[in-house]
């Protein structure tokens, strides 16, 4: 068995995974509760004990995968995390910390590439060679893997298309501090921003003017527009098209099979595919046209992340 370790932004997800990609023992801590690092790891050692007995003792666990934002490989640090209060102006070694805590062989990556290797293992990617996953929460990220192998590149950042491409019409600033980039608009956060700005720019009837405008979320604007409302499914329309382009130039770098999306906004479905799909055939290079899958992930439920990071465990 191994242990899955998924560090959000709000809350961070243990689960110990069985051979069949099965949660078998779950805890969450709040990520927002501790200051600093090592007040987290403490809970975090107290937690995966416990978790270890209630599946027959620390030795059935043979490693520990993490998933965590601005993660290098290499190094086992977390980078400067803006989304992870503990990390945000400090580089943390937390496979150290961890390994050190718990007495089990760690390894980190980013969300984005567990994704990519947990649906590799168990989800619709299990027959592809080549596939870009992409991941929708709070930002968009981006898992690469070529020829079965995921790209991590010199410092595991590789394939970062939430910050190569450029939104430079919008002109939103990013969590990482530049403008335009993709994640301001392909992501929850950008979904509810755009909502936002369309309904102030616009007389527009919508469902979504019944909720606080710093209220509205990207899943009040996915339930709206499967009701019909014609702002909504503007804003996704908007979206999809974007992200639809980004994904064509990419895919003249990468040449993938599919692109798999993975995440909550990600469950938007058509809603958001239909545009992608769409834009993708229009911008791509000729000969990608028709020729790349748009998937939704199959990983489903809400230990998705811990499965993924429970495979890149040692």
């Amino acid at each position: 068995m191994k242990l899955g370790l998924d560090i959000g932004g709000t809350n961070s997800v243990f689960g110990v995974v069985d051979e069949n990609g099965s949660v078998i023992a779950d805890g969450t801590l709040k990520t927002t509760a501790y200051k600093t690092p090592e007040e987290f790891v403490a809970d975090a050692k107290i937690l995966v004990d416990k978790l270890a007995e209630e599946v027959g003792g620390k030795d059935k666990i043979t490693g520990f995968g993490i998933s965590a934002p601005n993660s290098n490989p290499y190094t086992g640090e977390i980078w400067p995390a803006p989304n992870v209060v503990w990390a945000r102006h400090r580089k943390v070694p937390f496979v150290k910390m961890m390994q050190e805590a718990t007495g089990i062989p760690c390894a980190i990556t980013n969300d984005a590439n567990a994704a990519a290797l947990g649906e590799k293992m168990f989800g619709v990617a299990k027959n592809f060679k080549d596939f870009i996953m992409i991941t929708l929460g709070t930002g968009l990220g981006t898992g690469v893997v070529v020829n079965h192998e995921l790209v991590y590149g010199k410092n595991g950042m590789a394939g970062e298309l939430g910050h190569t491409y450029r939104v430079e019409a919008a002109n939103r600033t990013c969590a990482c501090g530049r403008k335009g980039c993709l994640e301001t608009i392909a992501s929850a956060t950008g979904v509810a921003n755009t909502a936002r700005i369309m309904l102030a720019q616009s007389r527009e009837p919508s469902l979504l003017r019944e909720i606080p405008a710093k209220n509205i979320t990207s899943y009040d604007v996915s339930m709206a527009a499967e009701k019909g409302d014609k702002l909504a499914i503007e804003v996704y329309e908007f979206t999809g098209t974007v992200l639809g382009r980004a994904c064509a130039d990419f895919a003249t770098v990468i040449s993938p099979e599919a692109f798999v999306f993975f995440g909550g906004m990600s469950k938007a479905g058509e809603l958001l595919l239909r545009p992608v799909r769409k834009a993708f055939d229009e911008h791509a290079f000729h000969l990608f046209k028709g020729q790349v899958e748009m998937l939704q992930s199959t990983v489903e439920g809400q230990f998705a992340a811990v499965i993924g990071a429970s495979t890149i465990a040692p």
